[in-house]
Formats: structure tokens, sequence, C-alpha cells
């Protein structure tokens, strides 16, 4: 039986910030709902219906989440869904273009997505994933430096021809390129610069547009070195609800981070009326808020008084263009030039994303954001049924783990463990742990390949270390890249607390007090770092 309210419908502040605003004062007939209650009387499934110069509109798009009665001829919408999930006309850009010099020398051969992080995944995983479970099937990959190995993993682990459906999906890598012309002259010079160079792809009046991308109305603009779990299609509804031109994803920020992101002031209703990049001293304080308009309670709020942009975003796809291409052709970033210069001219929207969320960009971000895999219980967890990561599948065995004490870590498969100590570590794949060895606070990124006993048997003959870490080894505070050989009686725990060091010579760097093993390095028996 359909239920009448064609009297006010009243919304939450949090419900204004997420986009359920423009309701009031309007026609509407509730029809069906969907976990629901009037008069205490509870209904199920949802159809709105809106009458406007005596004409009835369906709304079949339109679902009520969540409705209770207040008094009678009054109800409350506590969480709005205003259209349906259409990820069909929406495309993901992911950048992984840069150069990475604040994670060398992690990036010295591979680019800042193709990190391995966890133990068997690497950042890029994390974006894909998080597309591939919000059902968005279109995505491009921008890559210009090192950009061999994230290729390679791209192909691999998301090859939706291997006999799979994906629909009209594609996962496609696009590197910088140099074209006859002015515009091929120069390298990506900037996030915003990168896109641009491809807007082809969705301008419909270009001579090589992408057919398609025919139905694309949103472009989603992400990172590839940020750790977080987040339903995209949850941010574009959001996006789409508000009818906003831009919309940023933010999280409130405290004192001691906010000056190293991009920092808005927002009215009551969510929209961005200001924007500063990275600001110091007077200009940061100048950018603190109220946030409890985000939702946070008052002591939250006193704790984190400033709203950071996540570097993730959403644009309709005509602003986009007119952004990059008329409006602002010389600008090289979103950050720093497009995002502050747009904030008086065009709607731009702040969205709450009040979880677990790191940029993964310093060596020192990375070494924490691992360990922090191996708490109970972890800020970041893999270990997601329903929101899971994927990666490229390795058909590796189990780990095999001979009389070994593990403590707080984690030990990816493919591994052999031998009376060794691990304690809050993490441990990648096809390591090789030898007797006596204690490793501590230690991030191994594994190995490439796996050495036969008789090839292993036959470096030691010859005074030679193989892959994996040898007895009597103690390490502490480091991150052992791939595929590196440690030997015998080593010591590295950078006893003098020296915070800066390069050492490529001898295989290793310093940064932040953090101790990298570089990839493919050797540190011979008896050394002391």
């Amino acid at each position: 039986m359909a239920v009448s309210a064609d009297c006010r419908i009243f919304l939450s502040a949090a419900g204004q910030l997420h986009g359920a605003t423009g309701l009031a004062g309007r026609n509407w007939r509730l029809v069906k709902f969907c976990n629901g209650e009037v008069m205490g009387k509870k209904l199920k499934q949802t159809q709105l219906q809106q009458s406007i110069g005596g004409v009835t509109k369906n709304v079949r798009q339109r679902v009520c989440m969540s409705l209770t009665a207040d008094v009678a001829g009054e109800a409350k919408l506590r969480d709005l869904e205003m259209e349906k999930r259409d990820p069909r006309t929406v495309v993901a850009i992911i950048l992984g273009g840069g150069a990475g010099t604040r994670l060398f020398p992690l990036t010295k051969r591979r680019a800042k997505p193709a990190v391995p992080i966890g133990g068997s995944y690497r950042l890029i995983d994390v974006p894909m994933s998080n597309c591939i479970n919000s059902g968005i099937n279109k995505v491009y990959i921008l890559t210009q430096f090192n950009s061999a190995s994230l290729n390679r993993h791209l192909a691999r682990a998301y090859n939706f021809g291997n006999g799979v459906t994906f629909g009209d999906g594609y996962v496609e890598a696009l590197a910088a390129t140099q074209t006859p012309g002015e515009a091929g002259k120069r390298w990506f010079q900037g996030t915003a610069d990168a896109v641009r160079q491809f807007h082809w792809l969705f301008e419909v009046q270009a001579r090589n547009y992408d057919a398609r991308s025919k139905e694309i109305e949103d472009v989603l603009i992400l990172s590839g070195d940020h750790l977080y779990r987040m339903d995209y299609m949850d941010f574009v509804q959001n996006h789409r609800q508000s009818g906003a031109d831009i919309t940023i994803s933010c999280l409130p920020m405290d004192d001691s981070r906010a000056s190293d992101f991009g920092l808005m002031k927002i009215d009551n209703k969510g929209r961005v009326l200001s924007f500063s990049e990275k600001p110091k001293g007077e200009d940061l304080r100048a950018m603190q808020v109220d946030t409890t308009v985000l939702g946070l309670s008052k002591d939250e709020a006193e704790k984190k008084p400033y709203i950071a942009s996540m570097g993730v975003y959403v644009f309709k796809k005509e602003i986009l263009l007119n952004l990059l291409r008329w409006r602002f052709p010389t600008a090289n970033d979103f950050g720093s030039e497009i995002i502050p210069a747009s904030a008086r001219e065009f709607f731009i929207k702040a969205y709450l994303f009040n979880d677990y969320w790191e940029d993964i960009g310093t060596i020192r971000s990375f070494f924490e954001a691992n360990l922090a895999l191996t708490e109970h219980p972890p800020r970041f967890s893999f270990y997601d049924a329903t929101k899971p990561m994927y990666t490229s599948r390795r058909n590796l065995p189990p780990s095999k783990i001979n009389n070994s004490k593990i403590i707080d870590s984690i030990i990816s498969h493919g591994s052999f463990l031998t009376n060794s100590l691990i304690e809050h570590s993490v441990v990648g794949i096809r390591s090789r742990i030898n007797s006596n060895v204690h490793l501590k606070d230690t991030v191994m990124l594994g190995a490439d390949f796996y050495e036969t006993d008789v090839e292993v048997a036959s470096l030691l003959a010859e005074g030679r270390v193989p892959v994996g870490i040898e007895e009597n080894t103690k390490i502490k505070e480091c991150i052992i890249d791939k595929n590196a050989r440690i030997g015998k009686n080593v010591i590295i725990a950078n006893s003098e607390g020296v915070q800066e060091a390069d050492r490529s010579s001898e295989g290793f760097y310093i940064r932040s007090g953090v101790t990298i093993i570089l990839k493919n390095s050797v540190i011979q028996d008896g050394t002391v770092i």
C-alpha cells in the first residue's frame, strides 16, 4: 500500500554534507521503503514519486535506505541514494608516472606503483582492487619513469582477456610519449599535464577519439601510491547527487601532518570555499576549520582542525576537458594549480573519507605502513573477503617454517625459514632465511626467483652469497629489497643512529634512519652497518 508524505522532509547536517540536499519543499510521494519505518510500522523496498505541476514522475532509481518518522506528517531521511550506481559511465585514471624521488632507492629501477607492499602485493594493486570492487572496469594507468616492471605486473594481474568476460571494460597503461610537433617536445610535467596529454581519449570531437569512452560522464583521478580501501562508486554517487563540477575526497588532519597536504575550507554543506597546497606558518593556521561539519565529535574536531585532500578527485568529463584545454592550458598540477584556481568559479565539493588512508610517498611512511600491517588488529588489513585486494597469480607453494619463532609478523608464500627469530616484520615471497637469523622491525621484499639447492651449494663452495639471508645474521629497522644476498655474521642495526647515507657501492642507503639494502645487492660475510 502506498504511503503519502507530501509534507516536509527533514535532512540531517551529515546528510546535507553527503549530497542529500534539495528535497525540502518539494511534493514527494513515498511509494515503497527499504529497511524503513513510518509511524512505527516497518516497510520494505523504496520508490519515490515527485509531483510537479500536477504531473507525477516515477523516480525509480532513487532509493531510501533508512526512513524513520518523527511526528505525524514529518519524516527524516538519514541515508538517501539518489541515483542508480552506473560504473559504466565512469573511467578511472591512475597516476603512476612520477619520478618517485622521495621513495628512492626503492624506485631506482621501478615506478612508484610497482613498489611491493604487504609481502605479496604492489602499490598499484590498491587502486586497481578498489576499482574492481567498486564495479569500475574502465581504467587507464599513466606511466613515465621506470615503467617496465609495472607494465609487466599489470599485464599479468589484470589481463581480462584471459578467457574472463569483463564486459566493455579495459585496463591500459599509457606511457608518456613524444610525437612530432610542439605538444610532443616535453614529458609529463605534472598530474594535470599527464591527463591533458591524453585528453583525446575522452573528447568526442577528437580525430583519434576512443569510442569505448562514449558513455563516460565522470572521470576519477587516482594516485598509484596510496594505501586505503574505498568504494569509489559511493564517492561518484555523492558527486552526482550534489551536482558538483569537481569532488575532492578528504579526511580530517591534525597539526603534525597538515602542512604535507593540500588543505581546504568548506561551508556547512561541504562546498569548498578555498584551497591551499601544503601551506606553512601563518598560511597553515589560516586553514583551520571547525571539522564538526564533517560529522566529527567536538573532541575529535579539536585534535584534527584541518581538512586535507587525499589527491583523489572526480570530475565531470566536460568540466575536466574545459579546465585542462581551455581555462588552464599551461597548468601542470591538479593540487597546486587547477583546484585552487577553480574554487571560486566552479562548484567543488568535499567528500569525507574518515577511514584508514596513508600516502606511501616516503621511505619512512612506506616502512611504517608495512610494519603497521602486523598490528592487532591492523589499521589496514588485506584480509577482507568482501573487498579483496587482487594481485598477479604466482602459483607458489605454502611457506615452509622449520623450528622458528615468529612474533607479530607476516610471512608470505613460497618462503623458507630455518631456526630463525622473526619479530614485528614483513617477509616477502620466496624469501630464504637461514639458521640463527634474527629479524626485528624489518621489511623484506622477497625474491623474483628461486635458487635450487645445487645452485646454493655451488655458490657457497665458491665463497659467494646466495639469495636470502645466511646464518647468524642480525637485522633491525631495515628494508631489504628484492633478490638481496646477505652473508653470514652480518649486523645491520644502524647503531649510531645515522639519518641519511648514500653507500650504493656498498649495497645500501639510509633514509630517515631506515637502512635500505638495494635490489640485487651483495652484503658480504661479517659486514656491520
